[in-house]
């Protein structure tokens, strides 16, 4: 191992691993956006910004939508402060995900198969093949809830049409990567717009979406604001984008010696933190604007995306308002469903060394994801749904951990990481986060079972 000549630390971090890095996941894509060497900041910056956005993606998933209009409708714009937190955490634990990738040329997945052993990392598969699918799953019922309310289609054909999003992927990814990430950017542009304009419609109190920022001993105190809260913190951080985020930030042609590594590191972070404030005013606008709708007006009860959708036009005196609502949860569950496929692939081949073609991997992903819906559906009729979704709620509580803990664990061992460890504020903000995290999620999925 040779020092630079400038006595910068080597970027060679391959001895504290037992193998030499394997060929790279999504090699298709793989160090195939250029990074200019020269230019201003900014120039710099643009150069990575796209995979942050692909991660913002699963914090404002339909996923989220239900526990942010229960917040709002039952208990005002106190919970706000939670949506921060969480948002805070996973700009803590992305960052981490990103650093990995870039350091080691691993990705989460990859460097699992290195650290445990076969049992372990066959074990770790599976939970994260069930995240994914259940991910995937609220992602499609989100989507076929949308066309549903916008076009009257029965939800079964709604989840067959979402399906074919997988043909978007595949004609995208065969253009190149950045055409992945410009739909995704577009999709979020119009989410944020449709709640954009939904907040001016529905005309909140400042001053109180303000103090909701601050956190409330109350939210601790009461046992129904407690249970809503910890739906929110435990569906923010999706396990599969740890995954994913460190696969995707080595599409970028950053150089491989310290100053490269460190660069993009730097640009990486900022990508991410940048893309999830935008997440944070998602989740925080869909509650602002539930508060502002349903508990000023007495309909605390309002619950469910689909009584939310009926009620905002007689609310706020426009129709345009249901149709904006239906608009942004389609664009959330289609952008979520695109980014779904690719950390299934990432994760296959990362913890089982398999390599299948792109267009099979992502038809095997989307179909344990649509069969229980379309089985659920068929039996139960569409009130199924309802408890399809919490069930997946449930499975990204159990999966969390798994991923959080390994990210934290490799992030902080130097012999991994060599000089670009993670510093100690961070390693230790970091296992802050994930037991928290862990003992929430816990306590959420306990009281879910019961």
């Amino acid at each position: 191992m040779k020092p630079y000549a400038n006595d910068e630390p080597t970027a060679d971090v391959q001895d504290g691993w037992k193998q030499q890095r394997d060929e790279p996941s999504l090699p298709e894509a793989y160090k195939s956006m250029p990074v200019p060497k020269k230019g201003s900041f900014f120039r710099k910056f643009l150069a990575f910004v796209g995979p942050g956005y692909l991660i913002a993606v699963g914090y404002m998933d339909p996923g989220n939508w239900a526990t942010d209009i229960a917040g709002g409708a039952q208990f005002n714009y106190t919970l706000l402060s939670v949506i921060l937190i969480s948002n805070l955490m996973a700009m803590l634990l992305q960052s981490l995900s990103a650093r990995l990738g870039i350091a080691t040329g691993r990705d989460l997945a990859q460097a699992c198969h290195d650290h445990y052993s076969k049992p372990v990392n066959f074990a770790l598969w599976i939970l994260c093949e069930l995240a994914i699918a259940a991910c995937d799953l609220a992602e499609i019922i989100g989507s076929a809830i949308a066309l549903q309310l916008l076009f009257g289609l029965p939800l079964i054909i709604g989840v067959i049409i979402t399906s074919l999003d997988i043909l978007i992927v595949m004609l995208l990814q065969n253009k190149g990567f950045r055409y992945v990430e410009v739909i995704i950017v577009v999709l979020i542009a119009t989410i944020m717009m449709c709640f954009g304009t939904e907040l001016i419609l529905s005309r909140p109190d400042v001053q109180e979406v303000l103090h909701g920022f601050i956190p409330s001993a109350e939210i601790v105190k009461n046992p129904a604001m407690l249970y809503i809260a910890l739906g929110i913190l435990g569906a923010t951080v999706m396990p599969h984008n740890l995954y994913l985020h460190s696969s995707i930030v080595q599409t970028r042609n950053y150089e491989e010696s310290y100053e490269g590594k460190k660069s993009a590191i730097r640009f990486a972070t900022l990508d991410s933190t940048i893309a999830l404030m935008l997440a944070m005013f998602v989740n925080a606008a869909i509650l602002i604007l539930s508060a502002a709708t349903f508990y000023t007006s007495g309909h605390t009860e309002i619950a469910e995306i689909q009584d939310a959708y009926q009620m905002l036009t007689p609310l706020l005196g426009t129709g345009m308002a249901s149709v904006l609502f239906a608009v942004a949860l389609l664009a959330s569950g289609q952008s979520s469903t695109l980014t779904g496929t690719l950390a299934g692939q990432i994760v296959m081949e990362g913890f089982l060394q398999i390599r299948l073609k792109p267009w099979v991997r992502r038809l095997i992903t989307r179909l344990i994801a649509i069969v229980p819906t379309v089985i659920v559906i068929a039996i139960y009729g569409e009130q199924g749904t309802a408890e399809l979704l919490i069930l997946s709620q449930v499975i990204l509580s159990l999966q969390l951990s798994f991923a959080v803990f390994p990210l934290i664990r490799f992030t902080s061992d130097k012999k991994k990481m060599g000089a670009f460890v993670s510093p100690l504020w961070m390693n230790s903000l970091a296992w802050i986060a994930g037991i928290i995290i862990a003992g929430l999620n816990l306590y959420l999925l306990v009281r879910t079972l019961m």
